[in-house]
């Protein structure tokens, strides 16, 4: 059976059309060569209306051929802007960038190395319909990995805005998937760009602290991120985790994690070798468990060990005080 579209038909679907908010997506990308297609190919995968979006991918003087590839997106089909920062090494400073070169209501930020689900922006645009959403933060889940580390991550869900959304001095959603209302940073100013972590923690405070907006989850806006598959790698992350929350203490007065003793560090030791082990080890041979289940105290006190090696030597610098505005 044939459907046939009358004037009146297509009228109302452009009209409908009309009434989505225009969105300006904004990926910051650092030595991004590897990463950049397959982002790219995601980008071009929304189910949101082409015509109502803009990608915004700032070159944050990289020395691969990020920005070379980001110049050949803009011929790729859908509006990409090749933008740059060269100035400040900060994936916050990018983001300003992206943030001032927008055209868009709602401004939506994800990363690199992640992979946006082909519904991804319209789910996380949909909590914008009650006025007083001033940002929604959507779902962060693994990519498939193969090592150790990614397998212990994927299970304790490392990444998943779950955390970051209970925190205890106040809720905030990481920039790996953020959308925010454009008259927000009206109101509130950009990101710190001389920060270098941390800078999604404090935009959110920043928001829910000082004005009215609320903060909504939208579990059904999914970006995918590659965990870290290497001990380097991974402890580069929690030291990072470290010096956030020396950073957010500095600025914002949130209390700082206490350093494991020697004692506590046996003490958990010893009930994974006696208690934890033995269950895990159990399970993991009836096929109900994994290698990551067996490890996952001593990997844990890695990831504790590197937070507070972060945490203790971080020293806020002093331009990452200052707030960049609009006007």
């Amino acid at each position: 059976m044939s459907i046939i579209l009358t004037d009146s038909d297509m009228r109302s679907d452009h009209a409908e059309k009309q009434r989505l908010p225009k969105i300006s997506v904004i990926v910051p990308v650092y030595n991004g060569e590897a990463d950049l297609l397959d982002l790219l190919g995601c980008l071009r995968m929304q189910t949101y209306p082409r015509d109502r979006v803009e990608y915004c991918l700032i070159d944050n003087g990289s020395d691969d051929r990020t920005f070379e590839i980001l110049k050949s997106a803009s011929q790729a089909g859908f509006t990409v802007h090749a933008l740059s920062e060269p100035h400040i090494q900060s994936s916050y400073a990018a983001r300003n960038v992206g943030i001032r070169a927008a055209t868009g209501e709602i401004l939506a930020f994800t990363d690199a190395d992640c992979r946006p689900k082909p519904n991804w922006l319209e789910d996380l645009i949909a909590p914008f319909e009650e006025s007083v959403v001033g940002l929604v933060a959507g779902e962060i889940r693994a990519l498939p990995g193969d090592t150790l580390l990614e397998d212990y991550a994927d299970r304790q869900e490392t990444l998943s805005q779950k955390h970051t959304l209970a925190h205890p001095f106040c809720a905030y959603g990481q920039t790996a998937n953020l959308a925010v209302r454009y008259q927000v940073f009206e109101q509130v100013g950009l990101f710190r760009p001389y920060l270098t972590t941390g800078g999604d923690a404090d935009l959110c405070w920043r928001i829910l602290r000082e004005t009215s907006w609320r903060l909504r989850c939208a579990e059904q806006a999914i970006v995918r991120h590659r965990h870290r598959a290497t001990w380097a790698e991974l402890r580069s992350q929690w030291q990072r985790y470290g010096r956030s929350s020396r950073y957010l203490h500095e600025l914002h007065g949130v209390g700082l994690a206490r350093d494991l003793s020697l004692q506590q560090y046996g003490y958990r030791l010893s009930r994974w070798l006696l208690k934890e082990l033995p269950i895990a080890t159990v399970r993991t041979l009836q096929r109900k468990g994994t290698l990551a289940d067996m490890l996952s105290t001593p990997i844990g006190l890695v990831c504790a060990h590197a937070h507070e090696i972060g945490q203790r030597h971080a020293q806020l610098p002093p331009l990452a005080q200052q707030i960049e505005w609009l006007k």
